[in-house]
């Protein structure tokens, strides 16, 4: 006798009443199971067919029939090899007993609808892990809305991602992502509503996106080749976070200069996270107490998802990061990272204490305010303030270029002193409280941005400044001349100038042809001749430039748009609040006060330009430090590999002098690992040439850094008498540079 599996299965024999087809379930909401044991009799069908079973995947399952994954948890057995979780070596703390990490290698971790807007809450597959290295609870798809508790008043940062520590500790495995994926684990698009363009716009379209994962792939390659077996190296660190930030520009500039499509979100960020973790492109993949090798105290975070990509702070949304570790016979969580970013009422302000409140205590959708449990995040703080292992601590500043944005600053090792629970103020709940003290003989980090802020509001004076405006006005922000290192009033006197002035007027060699775009320039917009020349728009939405170019075509006098057009962003001005400093071996130098984002604009070299084929054999005055010969040959040090502009720079035709006349340039230093790129840029103005040198910076830049760029390679018959030590003090030091 057969058995059937109700009202909606497929009947025994061939004849069938046809009204019941309008009662079946499209098969893409069932979920085919299989019997775990062949010939199972009591789901045998008529004979000649094929055992085939529909149920849904949380069961439950008729005898014989088990589920497969990603269904149910896999034993290390089953899972794939890049799942295995290892036990690294017992890890030495002197305070406390041996005891050994129960550690696997992090999560490859990110939102599984990451750059998407999410399906309705209802459907959602939930996979449960076990624990292990603070993994708790289950890896669920997770948006905004359907988010784990979050607490009142919290922000959310610019990634998206609510900076609190009310989440629970979620890894997002991306082999449960039930939207379909290419090769590089790039989500395939549905359709895509149709332009006037047809077919081929979804040509364009699918070109892009075969572009990104050609792209992932050379980024992959590179990184196995040069950084993988040292992985745990400062190099390592700055590649991987130097190169994500290029890849999400690169990926938010083809998705700009797409079609809106309605319901889908652009987050590049996500996108780019997605791919690199896909590919294992990134570092310290272990996690562990203490230093994280290859990061810095002070460095600076965008996003959330950099966190995890260079192993500082593994959870995309989570406060609280731990791991388990064994002691004799025995489990226990400790924590090794925390976030803090205002999400709850810490005090925060003291540069070396630091009062953190735990996670939990809230529910999302009604508000309703509970007691917190010690559990999960709370319980690893608890256990590592009788463990007094180290933690590191990330505090994230607002940053005052995007309203919901935050920067995440790496403010080094704390302790935990004590804890406790008190009532909270508005809704009289327990809350546990932890006291960080942070370790001494550290740099100075969330200090500086402590004493910056005094700065700018006048609560207190800058040490040692000289001329609170070395501008005199003639910028939109003021620049101080400080010297707090000997006696030196000043450098030699010269006339400030924030513009580039030629001695005579430049014929250009190509007819200008300026655009005509009303508000300004648009991405998708295929009949503006500037997004023609450039191929697509060189800068994001906000202003980032994309990637490095032999010659970069901005809007200029001849173009009808408006000055906030995005294609002139080099023509803005100053826009970060900069000092010129005294430096201990290396004259004066420039710096910033503000947190400088990878690929911002910082400002144009001006000065006087010379023609240089007035230029002598040698060259210039030797004694001429202020100058900038854009007909050097340097390597280009902002663009991703494979992109066309990499290897040797064509040199530039153009030389400016500021010895006399200049702006805040002139003080830029070289170095042999430079934070600072230069790109040559030309504006549209009539017949004449308009040609520029504008200066971004190459990575996120901490307050307080000096910003310096390579100066380049001159040619063999010159090099002897321009050639001087170098005194950057990097890693990979040439030991010379040329003048």
């Amino acid at each position: 006798m057969e058995q059937t599996l109700g009202d909606d299965s497929i009947p025994a024999s061939g004849s069938f009443d046809k009204s019941r087809v309008l009662n079946v379930k499209p098969l893409r909401c069932l979920v085919p199971v299989f019997p775990s044991a062949p010939n199972v009799s009591s789901f045998s069908t008529h004979q000649g067919a094929a055992p085939f079973v529909c149920a849904s995947p949380s069961g439950p399952f008729p005898n014989g029939v088990a589920p497969f994954y990603p269904f149910f948890n896999l034993s290390d057995s089953q899972k794939p090899p890049e799942q295995h979780t290892t036990t690294p070596t017992s890890v030495p703390n002197q305070s406390a007993p041996p005891f050994v990490f129960n550690s696997s290698t992090i999560s490859n971790a990110v939102p599984i609808n990451s750059f998407r807007t999410p399906p309705p809450a209802t459907g959602g597959r939930t996979q449960h892990t076990g624990v292990a290295n603070g993994d708790t609870g289950s890896s669920r798809r997770v948006t905004r809305s359907r988010a784990q508790p979050q607490h009142q008043g919290s922000v959310a940062g610019e990634d998206g991602y609510s900076d609190n520590q009310n989440q629970s500790s979620e890894y997002f495995d991306m082999q449960t992502e039930t939207e379909e994926k290419g090769k590089a684990g790039r989500p395939k698009r549905k359709s895509q509503r149709r332009t006037s363009g047809g077919q081929a716009q979804d040509m364009n379209v699918a070109s892009s996106d075969a572009d990104i994962d050609m792209l992932v792939d050379k980024i992959q390659t590179a990184f196995n080749d040069t950084f993988r077996q040292n992985e745990a190296e400062r190099g390592s660190v700055e590649y991987v976070s130097t190169v994500y930030d290029l890849f999400r520009r690169r990926i938010s500039q083809i998705e700009d200069a797409k079609e809106a499509v309605p319901g889908v979100t652009k987050r590049p960020d996500l996108r780019a996270a997605t791919l690199f973790l896909n590919k294992g492109i990134r570092t310290n993949s272990k996690k562990r107490i203490g230093t994280v090798p290859g990061v810095e105290v002070g460095d600076i975070f965008f996003f959330r998802m950099e966190l995890c990509l260079v192993g500082l702070h593994a959870p995309t949304m989570a406060g609280i990061d731990y791991l388990t570790v064994k002691n004799s016979s025995e489990e226990e969580p400790l924590a090794v990272s925390i976030v803090s970013s205002g999400g709850y009422e810490d005090y925060a302000e003291d540069a070396e204490v630091l009062i953190y409140s735990g996670q939990g205590g809230v529910n999302r959708r009604d508000k309703e305010m509970k007691d917190q449990k010690l559990e999960r995040g709370n319980l690893a703080l608890e256990k590592t303030t009788h463990r007094a292992n180290e933690v590191r601590v990330i505090r994230g500043m607002k940053d005052l270029s995007t309203p919901t944005g935050k920067i995440y600053v790496y403010d080094g090792l704390y302790k935990v002193h004590e804890s406790w629970v008190e009532k909270d103020g508005k809704s009289g709940c327990n809350v546990f409280k932890y006291k960080f003290v942070r370790l001494p003989g550290q740099p100075e980090a969330f200090r500086i941005w402590k004493s910056i802020e005094q700065w700018k509001g006048g609560a207190t004076s800058r040490v040692g400044v000289i001329l609170p405006d070395l501008t005199s006005g003639e910028e939109k922000l003021p620049v101080s001349l400080v010297n707090d290192v000997d006696d030196e009033k000043g450098p030699a006197h010269f006339s400030y100038t924030s513009t580039l002035k030629y001695s005579n007027p430049v014929n250009s060699t190509v007819p200008s042809s300026g655009c005509v775009c009303i508000g300004g320039c648009l991405p998708n917009n295929s009949n503006c001749p500037c997004v023609q020349k450039n191929g697509f728009l060189p800068y994001t939405s906000n202003g980032l430039i994309v990637s490095q170019k032999s010659l970069l075509l901005e809007c200029g006098p001849s173009c009808h748009c408006a000055p906030n057009c995005r294609n002139r962003a080099s023509q803005s001005g100053l826009k970060i609040h900069l000092e010129v400093f005294k430096t201990k071996d290396r004259g004066w130098g420039l710096r910033s006060w503000d947190p400088i984002r990878a690929g911002s604009f910082i400002c144009e070299y001006a000065g006087q330009v010379i023609d240089p084929s007035k230029i002598d054999k040698f060259g210039f005055d030797i004694d001429d430090d202020y100058v900038f010969d854009a007909t050097r040959i340097s390597k280009p040090v902002g663009v991703l590999p494979g992109d066309s502009s990499e290897g040797l720079k064509i040199p530039f035709p153009l030389v400016i002098s500021a010895k006399y006349t200049g702006n805040v340039a002139r003080f830029m230093n070289h170095s042999c690992s430079p934070n600072v790129l230069w790109q040559p840029v030309s504006r549209e103005n009539k017949n004449e040439s308009d040609l520029h040198v504008a200066l971004y910076a190459i990575r996120h830049i901490p307050p307080m850094t000096e910003l310096t760029y390579d100066y380049g390679i001159v040619s063999d018959e010159e090099a002897e008498q321009r050639k001087r030590k170098c005194l950057c003090g990097a890693l990979k030091c040439k030991g010379y540079f040329y003048q």
